[in-house]
């Protein structure tokens, strides 16, 4: 059973974020009354999808970034979700500068697993 998600662009050694469904959907639960609302659904659709393979184009993967580091910056987001948001903003950025898909890969395995 799919458990989390391998995201491309990452921080780790392999150069991906492996984070987990529940993290991803509590995300989306939680930007509500953090970001606008028009900003929502395309975001909320990715992160609501989790599970599911996803390949993002640099265009929303470079706005994608901003809103999530607007976010992350946030002071009614909580830490947890704060941190969530960081490291997803910092790999959709990276997609975006080097112009490459930003790819989200269903996985089994854990982050050091």
């Amino acid at each position: 059973m799919t458990t989390h998600m391998t995201i491309s662009h990452g921080s780790d050694f392999d150069g991906v974020d492996i984070v987990a469904i529940h993290r991803l959907r509590e995300l989306s639960d939680h930007l509500h009354g953090v970001l606008p609302a028009a900003d929502l659904p395309p975001l909320s659709a990715v992160l609501g999808t989790t599970g599911h393979e996803q390949s993002i184009d640099t265009g929303h993967a470079a706005h994608f970034a901003d809103l999530l580091r607007s976010a992350a910056e946030h002071r009614a987001l909580r830490k947890p979700h704060r941190d969530t948001a960081a490291l997803l903003s910092v790999a959709a950025a990276t997609a975006a500068a080097r112009d490459e898909p930003w790819t989200w890969t269903p996985t089994t395995e854990r982050p050091g697993g």
